[in-house]
């Protein structure tokens, strides 16, 4: 493969905001809410408010699809104990798992839904980046909710009877296949969407709407997994007594519906793409070729997957940790993990409401230390709820100081006609950081013990910190 011809970027200052290429589209005034801060400024524009209810709404759906899954899967597919199903007791032989309990079966015949999940996450992501820059931004998002809506509305033909396979009648795995092609349409929504923020929100309030794009994603995987088994089960009561069946599959289709509503409507001036005749693989090098000619988003960006690594081995972590505590224990790890989502909203909206005008290299740095002092107190503080929680806490503010100026960066020195590809990138390698972490940590904690995986992520952590030089004047 050939390797495209870059012109070298040039590289901007730091904390500073270029000239956008093409500014913000009509109907999003770059002077609206001039005088107002945070967050009142960012939600004043109306055409980024409609993208943002789009958001609320597409990673609610996320949410709720996952926990949909879960509960078919406890309905209609482990109605009896372990023992009667020869076939997957076998199979989770083989695989050393235990299946014991109804709760074990569940959660085998779950990781299958996981899995299609991740797949794509992994392997779409940069492809579907280089997509999203050919292809009308606005017209990517509505079309992808609209056919994940679409793809929902064939989750209750999963349950026809009809032939099986490994011990499960087809509907599973029609709902694993289901799985892999929503989570296709999603890495083309996602990409599309962090390039079209640029484009509906001026400069000076890009920390702010990034702020409330993480607080979002925080508050929507919080709420989403909280209420979703509740929500399913109000739905399908209360539509069953006016006799109407299903009522649990009319979640998912009306949340991806109203994010392809709220998305339809914005008015968004994008340049006009000229047809260049190069390969999928050129762009994806092009893309890649920014990240090499321009440290401030490479830096950003390394920084993301540092943080996202971090976060994913905690999930493994906070299993350790809750074990220690008398009165939680390992089953209710979820409880310090919904922690340090809360500091993360709480930090994301600090930072909307204070960050305007703070340097965002200091303010990565300071949340890196953050996170490296709170991994080093875990390790001290075992069996405390008190203090565990707050530290987890602390660590989820760290997490909204690193995340937010990082995502900012990113969005502001990328060129508008590389954005697709570099967040397609980025989707890529987030979820990689996001995945070996949770495959490696257990074993490795097994291995060293808890103590040594703390302060080694702390050290880690602390030596990214410094490579900021966060000392020096930026």
């Amino acid at each position: 493969m050939s390797r495209p011809t870059a012109t070298p970027l040039p590289e901007p200052s730091e904390g500073t905001s270029p000239a956008t290429e093409t500014g913000p589209a009509s109907g999003s005034d770059p002077e609206s809410g001039s005088g107002t801060p945070g967050l009142q400024a960012v939600l004043a524009l109306p055409e980024f408010r409609r993208l943002w209810l789009g958001q609320v709404f597409s990673q609610l759906a996320d949410k709720f699809y996952i926990v949909l899954m879960v509960f078919l899967i406890a309905q209609y597919w482990v109605t009896d104990t372990p023992q009667n199903n020869m076939v997957l007791a076998e199979a989770a032989a083989s695989l050393r798992l235990d299946l014991d309990t109804r709760a074990q079966m569940i959660t085998l015949l779950a990781t299958g839904i996981y899995v299609a999940n991740t797949v794509p996450a992994m392997v779409l992501g940069t492809v579907a980046g280089v997509w999203a820059d050919r292809w009308p931004k606005r017209q990517v998002m509505v079309a992808s909710n609209g056919l994940r809506a679409g793809l929902t509305l064939l989750a209750p033909l999963a349950l026809l009877p009809g032939p099986q396979w490994l011990g499960l009648s087809w509907g599973y795995w029609g709902l694993v296949v289901m799985t892999f092609l929503e989570s296709v349409l999603t890495q083309f929504f996602a990409p599309a969407e962090q390039a079209a923020i640029p484009l509906l929100v001026p400069r000076p309030r890009m920390l702010a709407a990034m702020s409330l794009y993480q607080a979002t994603s925080m508050g929507a995987t919080i709420v989403g997994f909280a209420i979703g088994d509740p929500v399913l089960r109000l739905l399908r009561s209360s539509l069953k007594e006016i006799g109407i069946g299903g009522g649990e599959f009319v979640l998912l289709p009306l949340c991806y519906g109203l994010a392809a509503l709220c998305i339809s409507t914005i008015r968004m001036e994008e340049p006009e793409r000229v047809e260049r005749g190069t390969s999928v693989w050129s762009e994806i090098a092009e893309g890649i070729e920014v990240l090499r000619e321009r440290a401030s988003v490479r830096r950003a960006l390394l920084q993301l997957v540092l943080l996202y690594s971090i976060l994913a081995a905690l999930y493994v972590l906070a299993i350790s940790l809750a074990s220690a505590i008398e009165g939680l224990g390992p089953t209710r790890f979820g409880t310090l993990l919904a922690m340090s989502g809360v500091g993360m909203a709480c930090g994301a909206l600090g930072v909307a409401q204070l960050g305007q005008g703070l340097n965002r290299r200091r303010m990565a740095s300071t949340g890196l230390m953050l996170i490296a002092f709170s991994l080093v107190l875990l390790g001290q503080g075992r069996g405390s709820l008190l203090l565990t929680l707050g530290l987890c806490g602390l660590l989820g503010i760290g997490a909204a100081l690193v995340a937010i100026p990082s995502q900012t960066t990113i969005q502001d020195d990328t060129p508008e006609a590389m954005r697709g590809k570099v967040f397609g990138l980025q989707n890529n390698l987030i979820n990689v950081a996001l995945s070996l972490p949770l495959v490696l940590a257990g074993a490795v904690v097994s291995r060293y013990g808890l103590m040594p995986v703390l302060w080694g992520l702390a050290a880690i952590t602390l030596v990214a910190a410094l490579i900021e030089k966060p000392w020096q004047r930026c």
